[in-house]
């Protein structure tokens, strides 16, 4: 046990699993230490909503699979009436998706329920102080996941220069290049490398399909 006491307020916790061993396992964990105590305990995302709502706590411990509300579906909810609560996953998944969606509704933390008491104390600590903790192992599997979607990301609008999208809104008045030009104050032949450019990157092979293709992703108004 290590008590740390710091004079200050303890942190305020709230465990919501569905599994009443696993939270009274970590009630009994967190309640050792001086400068944590746990608050409530919820058994599925509903109940930990509604006991967040009533009781702010500092930090939140969420399961992911709850019967109800499942966690990400209560994380969306807490973080959208904008409370103060530091959310950390505390789960058996590490799969691609459930870490993404954890991380994307707003979690700080995301540890596996294997992970040591030591760092689940370490998260909540981090957590509290406004930092974030993301179990190594996990962490690895983000990092190879947002590394993967930058190299399979297609080209998009945003893709196309401020310039290029002026020239393809001018094209879709059915504006020549000597036109676009005149308009631009620039070359005609830079018209034309725009244009070769615009083509490329919208996947396109003429003026019709890069305007419509253009409406579509809304770069341009028609």
């Amino acid at each position: 046990m290590t008590n740390q006491s710091t004079g200050e307020k303890p942190i305020r916790i709230l465990i919501a699993d569905d599994h009443p061993i696993v939270r009274q396992g970590l009630a009994a964990v967190l309640d050792q230490e001086a400068d944590l105590e746990v608050v409530a305990q919820a058994a599925n995302g509903r109940e930990a909503v509604a006991k967040a709502f009533e009781l702010l706590p500092d930090v939140i411990l969420m399961d992911l699979q709850m019967p109800e509300m499942d966690g990400v579906a209560a994380i969306i909810e807490i973080k959208n009436a904008a409370l103060e609560t530091g959310i950390i996953i505390l789960t058996t998944y590490d799969t691609d998706d459930y870490i993404f969606r954890g991380i994307e509704a707003g979690a700080r933390g995301y540890l596996l329920k294997d992970s040591p008491p030591e760092e689940v104390l370490k998260a909540i600590r981090a957590v509290y102080q406004g930092e974030s903790l993301i179990q190594p192992r996990v962490a690895s599997r983000l990092l190879d996941r947002l590394s993967q979607l930058s190299r399979n990301a297609a080209p998009s609008e945003g893709s196309l220069s401020a310039r290029e999208v002026e020239v393809l809104q001018i094209m879709a008045t059915g504006a020549a290049n000597k036109e676009i030009a005149s308009r631009l104050n620039i070359g005609q032949s830079t018209v034309k490398t725009h244009i070769v450019r615009i083509f490329n990157k919208l996947g396109v092979s003429g003026r019709t399909e890069a305007v419509a293709e253009g409406a579509k992703r809304k770069i341009i108004e028609l």
